[in-house]
C-alpha cells in the first residue's frame, strides 16, 4: 500500500515518542501514538510505564473530541481484548473515539493480539493499514519481538580482540586488551542489558565482577558452568543482583542460584538456558564470555547483534595484555573489509 510523505513524517514522530518509554515500560514494548486531523496534530502519547496507560489511551485523552475523524499513527498494532492485560484494550477505544483511519508500523507479535487488533478495526469500518516504517519499529522493540517470536532474550555478543585476533594472552589473561574508553563503553552496554553471560573459563582466568562499574544499573550475572567449578570466593558471587549459574551438576553453590539444565558432549543446552532466562524476565542478554562461549552461540544461530572491540596490540607472545606491543595503526577500508597497518612499538617505549 502507498503511504505519503506526510504519513512517514507522522510515523517518525510516533517512533520518537515511543523511545521516551525506554526501560520504564519493560517487559512491555515501547509504543508511541500520534492523532492527526486535517493535517494537524490533535493528540499524542506514549507508553510511559509498565502497567500504565498505553500510548493510544494517552493520545485519545489529550485529543478529546478532536479525535473524531482523525488518523492514528501507532508504532505497534493496537491491542484488543486478550488475557493477561493490566490496561483496557486500545482498538475498541480508537473505534469508540471515532478515529477513521489507523496506520500501524508493525504487527504485534503477541499471539493474543497478532492481527486481531487490525481485524477488529476493519470490521468496525476503520481503515486499518500496517507496514509504515516497519523496520524502525521492529528494531525499536527487538527484545520484545525476540521474546514473543523466538521465546528467548535478545542476544548481543560482545568481544575484545587484538589485531592478531587474540582474546587472551599466552598466559590465558584478557585484562586488559582494550583501553579505558572502550571499557567504559562496555560498562554502558552492561548497564543497558538485563543480564551478562560468561563461561566458567572466564571466571577462572579473570575473576570478573561483571558490574556496570557505577555507570548504571548492574545486570544479572550468568555463568555457564557444566561441572560447577566456580570458586566459592569468586567476585561474580559478591553483591547484587543475584548470580545465575547454569550447570548439569546436582550440587548447589552458596551465593548463587544454580539452575540445572541438560548437557550434551560436555556443553550445556543453550536453548534451554535462554528459555529459562526469558522465563525469569531477562529481555536483553549481553554475551561476553570467551571464544568457546562465542562460538557456541554463533554455531546455534543465537546471536542477534555483535559489538567487537579491536585493540591495536599484538598479544600472541605476551603473558600480560597490558604489556603487549602496540601497532601505531592507521586504517583503510577495502570494500567490506578493513586494513590496519603501522609500525610495531614495544611496550617499554610507548
Amino acid at each position: 500500500m502507498a503511504f505519503t510523505t506526510a504519513d512517514r513524517g507522522h510515523m517518525r514522530r510516533a517512533l520518537a515518542l515511543a523511545r521516551r518509554g525506554a526501560r520504564a515500560v519493560a517487559p512491555n514494548p515501547m509504543v508511541g501514538c500520534l492523532l492527526v486531523r486535517n493535517g494537524r496534530i490533535v493528540g499524542e502519547g506514549w507508553h510511559k510505564s509498565y502497567g500504565g496507560p498505553h500510548a493510544e489511551a494517552e493520545a485519545l485523552r489529550r485529543a478529546g473530541p478532536r479525535a473524531r475523524g482523525a488518523t492514528a499513527y501507532v508504532t505497534l498494532e493496537p491491542c484488543c481484548a486478550h488475557t493477561g492485560k493490566r490496561t483496557p484494550p486500545c482498538a475498541p477505544a480508537l473505534i469508540a473515539a471515532g478515529v477513521r483511519r489507523v496506520v500501524a508500523a508493525a504487527p504485534d507479535p503477541n499471539p493474543g493480539v497478532l492481527g486481531r487488533g487490525l481485524r477488529l478495526l476493519s470490521r468496525a469500518g476503520v481503515k486499518a493499514e500496517v507496514g509504515l516504517c516497519s523496520g524502525e519499529a521492529r528494531a525499536l522493540n527487538a527484545p520484545f519481538y525476540s521474546r514473543m517470536g523466538q521465546k528467548r532474550p535478545y542476544v548481543i555478543l560482545k568481544t575484545a580482540l587484538s589485531l592478531d585476533g587474540r582474546a587472551y594472552s599466552a598466559a590465558g589473561k584478557s585484562r586488559w586488551i582494550t583501553g579505558p574508553r572502550a571499557r567504559s563503553l562496555a560498562h554502558r552496554l552492561r548497564a543497558r542489558a538485563d543480564a551478562v553471560l560468561v563461561g566458567v573459563g572466564t571466571v577462572l582466568a579473570d575473576d570478573p565482577s561483571l558490574t556496570s562499574h557505577g555507570v548504571g544499573q548492574d545486570p544479572v550475572r550468568v555463568v555457564l558452568d557444566t561441572r560447577l567449578r566456580t570458586p566459592r570466593r569468586a567476585m561474580i558471587l559478591a553483591g547484587r543482583p543475584l548470580t545465575f549459574i547454569f550447570t548439569s551438576s546436582r550440587r548447589k553453590l552458596h551465593g548463587a542460584l544454580t539452575i540445572r539444565v541438560r548437557a550434551k558432549g560436555g556443553r550445556l543446552d543453550l536453548r534451554a538456558v535462554l528459555a529459562e532466562l526469558v522465563r525469569r524476565g531477562i529481555r536483553i542478554l549481553l554475551v561476553e564470555g570467551g571464544p568457546t562461549v562465542h562460538s557456541s552461540f554463533l554455531a546455534e544461530g543465537l546471536v542477534d547483534e555483535a559489538r567487537v572491540f579491536i585493540a591495536p596490540k599484538l598479544i600472541s607472545g605476551a603473558k600480560d595484555p597490558n604489556r603487549a606491543p602496540r601497532v601505531q595503526a592507521a586504517m583503510r577500508k577495502l570494500g567490506p573489509d578493513f586494513l590496519f597497518y603501522g609500525k610495531v612499538v614495544p611496550y617499554d617505549v610507548q
